[in-house]
């Protein structure tokens, strides 16, 4: 898959459908929970048919489970390959983590231990997946709360070999990354640094929980000042990278997130100055 710049996005959430068919906002693209819209028919695809005649789509699952021992669910894989059909987004991305073992879901995005044999299992899988869509797909950071004492290199260094072993595109979450050096003590930078520049396909930008001696990943509130300056890090080193915002719970108008999206349109814009004068 060619790497392309989209622009700049937002979450497709339910709370927004008319607003967009209606005023057909300054959004360049939107994001779509990939679970959504696994059921035929009804009113997500209603919608969902009517905003992509004027806007192009990604997927962006939570279900993958790619780093889960359970084998690939192929009834799911199935199910996003012909909504993918259907849709025709630009890529399809899901999250480096695991959701569940032995059958059983734990409707959250679990990290896994930074491995050899993590890396060999995971990049297998994704090679498998990405063969049966015929298509590269991307992998996204998720954001931790606790460590193995197996793991044997940073994170950074983890999501990195999995990219190339599997060949596959990376899905940079700004957020994630801030909010994981905090609990657990790295530099955020450092992160960014290690990882490849022609691997960054898309980023995500969110706002988060500070509880005090931990940040948890929550997509309710604004973004913070450091995840905006980590993100113009990202683009000094990447250049221009399709970007998007998670709203999630405490979703605020449209009008308001499209001034957040803005921003990080300020930002580029002030970047891609930089680079030209």
């Amino acid at each position: 898959m060619e790497k392309n710049f989209l622009g700049f996005g937002l979450g497709l959430r339910t709370e927004h459908y008319e607003t967009i068919l209606n005023t057909k906002p300054r959004i360049d693209w939107f994001e779509i929970i990939t679970e959504n819209y696994l059921v035929p028919g009804g009113k997500p695809h209603y919608y969902l048919e009517k905003i992509r005649e004027n806007y192009s789509l990604v997927m962006h699952g939570v279900s993958l489970s790619i780093g889960s021992t359970d084998p690939l669910d192929w009834k799911y894989l199935h199910e996003v390959k012909l909504l993918a059909e259907k849709i025709q987004p630009k890529w399809i991305s899901d999250h480096l983590c695991w959701t569940g073992i032995q059958g059983k879901n734990a409707h959250d995005l679990l990290p896994l231990p930074y491995t050899e044999e993590a890396i060999q299992h995971v990049a297998e899988r994704i090679i498998q997946i990405q063969d049966f869509f015929q298509q590269q797909i991307l992998i996204e950071n998720v954001s931790s709360y606790v460590s193995y004492k197996q793991s044997t290199m940073p994170e950074w260094e983890f999501l990195k070999e999995i990219a190339h072993r599997a060949d596959c595109l990376i899905l940079l979450d700004i957020n994630n990354i801030y909010v994981s050096s905090v609990n657990h003590e790295f530099q955020p930078e450092i992160y960014l640094e290690n990882l490849p520049k022609n691997r960054i396909q898309q980023i995500h930008l969110a706002g988060h929980t500070n509880m005090g001696d931990y940040i948890i990943d929550t997509h309710d509130h604004e973004i913070i000042d450091p995840v905006w300056n980590l993100y113009a890090l990202a683009l000094e080193k990447y250049g221009l990278v399709s970007t998007m915002i998670e709203r999630d719970d405490n979703i605020p108008a449209l009008s308001t997130l499209i001034k957040e999206l803005n921003h990080a349109r300020k930002i580029a814009s002030s970047l891609l100055m930089e680079v030209e004068a």
